[in-house]
C-alpha cells in the first residue's frame, strides 16, 4: 500500500510539474523558431536553433532599455522595501508602544485592497509632485505598493525570535540600533530572503500601475516594452516568445539562487 501511495504521489506530482512548466518550455522552443517555423508546427522541436534572434530583440526592439530600466526600478525598489520593511517589522514585533497594533493591522488592511482602488490616487500624486513619467516616482510606488506585505511577513518571524537574546545583547552593552543590526537582520536573513524574492518576482512582472504611471518610450519597463511590441508586431510570434523569454531569465536566475533561503524562511519557525 505504501508503494501504491508513492507512485500515486509521484504521478501527481510530475502530472502537476508538467502544466506548470508546459507553456515556460513551449515559450523557449518557440524563442529559437522563426515565426514561418511556428505557423508550419506549432509544437516541433527546433531542427535550427536562431539564437540570432536574442541580439536581435534587445538591440534592435529596444529591449536593452526596457530591461535595464526594470532592472533599475525594481532593484532599487526591493533595496528600499526590505530595509524599511525590515526595521519596521522588527520595531513592530519587538517594541510595545500605545497604536502598535493599530498601525499594524492600518498596514496589514491595505494588502487587501485591489490595485485599481488607489491608481487613481497614486496617478494624481505623482503628476502633483512632478513624479509623473519618472522612474523615481514608478520606484516609490512599488516601495509603497510592497511594504505592507513586507512588513507582515517579517513582524512574524521577528516575533519568534527568544526575548533572551535581546536581553542578553543589551547586557552586553548594544544599542537598540546595534541590536537591529548585529543580531534580528542576521537571524532573519532566511525570511528576509523570502521577502527578496517574492518582491522582486511581484515588481519584476508588474503591469498595472507601470501601464498608467509610464507613458515615456525611455521609461519604460520590460512588461511594456512587451506590450508594446506584441501591438507593433503582433504576427511575429517568434520574436514574441524570444522577447518574453529575455524577461522570464531574470525570475529564473533569482530563483535558482534564492530558492533555498525561500524554503528557509517559508519553513522557519515551524519545527522549535
Amino acid at each position: 500500500m505504501p508503494i501504491v501511495r508513492r507512485v500515486a504521489l509521484l504521478l501527481l506530482l510530475s502530472l502537476y510539474t508538467a502544466f506548470a512548466a508546459g507553456p515556460f518550455v513551449w515559450a523557449a522552443i518557440m524563442s529559437v523558431r522563426t515565426t514561418t517555423e511556428i505557423m508550419a508546427d506549432h509544437f516541433a522541436l527546433p531542427k535550427v536553433f536562431h539564437w540570432e534572434k536574442f541580439p536581435l530583440a534587445w538591440f534592435n526592439s529596444n529591449y536593452n532599455v526596457y530591461f535595464t530600466n526594470s532592472a533599475v526600478i525594481v532593484v532599487t525598489a526591493v533595496a528600499i522595501v526590505t530595509l524599511v520593511g525590515a526595521m519596521a517589522a522588527h520595531c513592530l514585533a519587538r517594541y510595545r508602544f500605545r497604536l502598535n497594533r493599530v498601525i499594524y493591522f492600518v498596514l496589514f488592511s491595505t494588502i487587501i485592497f485591489p490595485p485599481q482602488i488607489t491608481i487613481i490616487s497614486l496617478f494624481q500624486i505623482l503628476v502633483q509632485y512632478g513624479l509623473y513619467n519618472s522612474k523615481l516616482g514608478l520606484t516609490l510606488v512599488y516601495v509603497a505598493i510592497q511594504l505592507p506585505l513586507t512588513i507582515y511577513i517579517l513582524e512574524s518571524f521577528f516575533a519568534r525570535i527568544p526575548s533572551d537574546l535581546f536581553d542578553a545583547a543589551r547586557m552586553d552593552g548594544y544599542s537598540e540600533w546595534e541590536i537591529f543590526w548585529r543580531i534580528s537582520l542576521p537571524v532573519a536573513l532566511p525570511a528576509i530572503a523570502t521577502t527578496v524574492i517574492l518582491n522582486f518576482i511581484l515588481l519584476w512582472n508588474e503591469f498595472l500601475y507601470a501601464v498608467v504611471l509610464i507613458t515615456d518610450e525611455a521609461n519604460r519597463t520590460l512588461p511594456l516594452g512587451i506590450q508594446r511590441f506584441m501591438g507593433d508586431q503582433l504576427e511575429d510570434v517568434g520574436m514574441i516568445a524570444t522577447g518574453l523569454m529575455i524577461a522570464i531569465i531574470p525570475v529564473i536566475v533569482v530563483y535558482a539562487f534564492f530558492s533555498e533561503k525561500l524554503i528557509q524562511g517559508m519553513t522557519a519557525g515551524a519545527v522549535k
